[in-house]
């Protein structure tokens, strides 16, 4: 039985901006639920509203209207100084580091402890623990400008740990890192969220990121929801535009479609090593033209996608499909989300 309850509960969000000559309103009618001990993705296109929501989640902003619920608590009722102790519950990690550079490494981990009146030993003694946990202890005494751009953004993870929150907010937190600087620094989320059992919000424009990491997604499209529930669902059956547009090659646009039957495989871990499109190939005795691929090896799982162009034959084509389709993969037509 899942026993799961959620940590953060957002409900008919409405956030807008005024200015002399226009209203925008960046955020309508969110409904959201994350529960406790998940990795939760929130996905959008630039101007989608992600950022503006994570800035309400810990109520940097404050919502036009509707409720934000953290812990059981609602924060429109709090006081400054409760959401300012709600906030340290809320670790919060950024696009570029945001580091202080005349600290060392271990010094921007001790600093939010300093603030909330730590002693100096404990603080030091912490930031060794997370230095640990983030694999940089060697570089405790090294300034941000002699760090790689991963080992600032462990850094900062760091101080964002430090605190003990419950809610870790990473807004963009792998955009500015190359994709195996990326891969590694989702595996280290994972981690924390598995080692220490911290529920993880990822705002990000990039599907990979979710694949990779997230239990569940929302997707945000022209200011409000537009799908949501498991990642591994939406990525296998997107139902809306928005979601099609995120999850298929190109927003799923490509002439090569038009009049031809097209499959899209997902793969969700199987073996990298498995030879599934030629051995296909062979069984079925057909061609197929591989028009797009998306795919990652992770600890020797194949996980991501292939769109194949099926043969004119129907016969040939609904063969290998069946094929596919015995050998557990997630397989689709895909001739429905062109045009």
């Amino acid at each position: 039985m899942d026993s799961k309850k959620p940590i953060i509960e957002i409900k008919a969000l409405t956030k807008i901006f005024n200015s002399k000559t226009k209203e925008v309103r960046a955020l309508e009618n969110i409904d959201l639920s994350i529960d406790a001990g998940d990795i939760f993705g929130i996905i959008g296109m630039s101007g989608a509203g992600k950022s503006t929501l994570v800035r309400c989640i810990n109520y940097l902003e404050k919502p036009t209207s509707g409720s934000i619920m953290v812990d059981g608590k609602d924060l429109s009722k709090m006081s400054e100084q409760q959401l300012r102790n709600v906030r340290q519950s809320m670790g919060m990690i950024f696009q570029q580091f945001n580091l202080l550079m005349q600290r060392t490494a271990e010094e921007n981990i001790t600093f939010p402890l300093e603030i909330a009146g730590m002693k100096k030993k404990d603080a030091k003694r912490r930031a060794n623990e997370l230095l640990e946990i983030v694999g940089l202890v060697d570089r405790a005494g090294s300034f941000p400008a002699q760090l790689s751009g991963g080992q600032k953004q462990r850094i900062a993870i760091a101080r964002a740990l430090a605190t003990n929150p419950k809610v870790l907010l990473c807004d963009e937190a792998t955009s500015a890192l190359d994709p195996t600087t990326t891969r590694s620094i989702l595996s280290l989320l994972k981690d924390i969220n598995k080692r220490l059992g911290i529920t993880i919000v990822i705002i990000t424009h990039e599907m990979s990121v979710i694949e990779q990491i997230c239990s569940h997604v929302a997707i945000i499209d022209e200011s409000g929801i537009a799908e949501q529930g498991s990642a591994a669902e939406v990525f296998r059956h997107p139902k809306t535009a928005a979601a099609k547009r995120l999850v298929y090659p190109e927003g799923k646009k490509n002439e090569h479609f038009i009049g031809t039957r097209c499959c899209r495989i997902v793969f969700e871990g199987s073996s990298s090593l498995d030879p599934v499109i030629s051995r296909m190939i062979l069984e079925c005795k057909a061609q197929v033209n591989i028009l797009f691929a998306d795919m990652k090896d992770i600890d020797g799982k194949a996980f991501g996608q292939l769109v194949l162009q099926l043969p004119q034959d129907d016969v040939a084509s609904e063969e290998i499909i069946r094929y596919l389709r015995s050998q557990n993969l997630s397989v689709e037509e895909a001739n429905e989300y062109v045009g």
